[in-house]
């Protein structure tokens, strides 16, 4: 996957054309295998960013190995989330691997920094994401699990909240209508890429510090657009 977009993590999810009216209704029973293997790569996931975390203060780097480790959590819990739960965009069942999968609808990738702030890694995640904590919340209806101890942290987003209410809406569109609603659709990939992109300053993956921003669609914005209207060139003179 490019990194078209100006933030480190890109989330991407193709809606398919023709989804079940019912399914999304059993989808979380489904996936239930899933959940509990994320459950113990959540703690995985828990563990891993201790150690990353002592690295940085050390050395200003992210152990690679760690870091796509850590990634391919992530990229797990989005494609069983766009399945199942925050986006129900695909009745494809998603594959059992930490590895990035191109022929799956639901895609994450995050570029991996070649260094990283030492003092950053000490507050980034307990202090300076604060402010998006609440929006993330909201989002998610406080469905956050949280691990914070002396130097633990870790996220789990789930499809409580706002992004649980309008996905119900598309599920009953699905059944009502046998579309999903692109406009409804857009909105919730925009809502899931502000809370993935939390996660990923949270785990200490990047100092590029979350866009207060909802960039919709199922593809990401690229970079130009991102980062904003781009000033005109002055006229010559005369």
């Amino acid at each position: 996957m490019e990194h078209s977009s100006s933030y480190p993590l890109q989330l991407e999810g193709e809606l398919s054309p023709q989804l079940s009216r019912w399914r999304w209704l059993v989808k979380w029973l489904l996936a239930i295998p899933h959940f509990v293997v994320l459950l113990f790569l959540w703690i995985g996931f828990v563990a891993s960013s201790v150690v990353a975390l002592g690295a940085i203060v050390v050395t200003g780097r992210y152990p690679r190995r760690i870091f796509d480790f850590n990634v391919g959590v992530l990229r797990w819990s989005w494609r069983v989330g766009y399945y199942a739960h925050s986006a129900i965009g695909t009745d494809q069942y998603p594959p059992f691997t930490l590895a990035d999968v191109p022929g799956y609808p639901a895609r994450l990738s995050v570029a991996y920094p070649a260094s990283l702030s030492r003092g950053l890694a000490l507050v980034k995640w307990w202090l300076l994401a604060l402010p998006h904590y609440l929006v993330v919340a909201v989002f998610t209806g406080g469905a956050i699990a949280a691990v914070n101890e002396a130097n633990d942290h870790a996220l789990w987003a789930t499809g409580g909240g706002l992004i649980g209410l309008l996905v119900c809406f598309a599920g009953l569109a699905l059944l009502f209508t046998g579309r999903y609603p692109r406009g409804l659709y857009d909105l919730i990939m925009g809502m899931n890429r502000w809370v993935f992109r939390v996660v990923a300053y949270a785990g200490l993956m990047t100092d590029q510090y979350p866009p207060f921003r909802l960039d919709m669609g199922g593809h990401e914005p690229p970079a130009a657009s991102a980062a904003g209207p781009v000033a005109a060139a002055p006229l010559p003179a005369g």
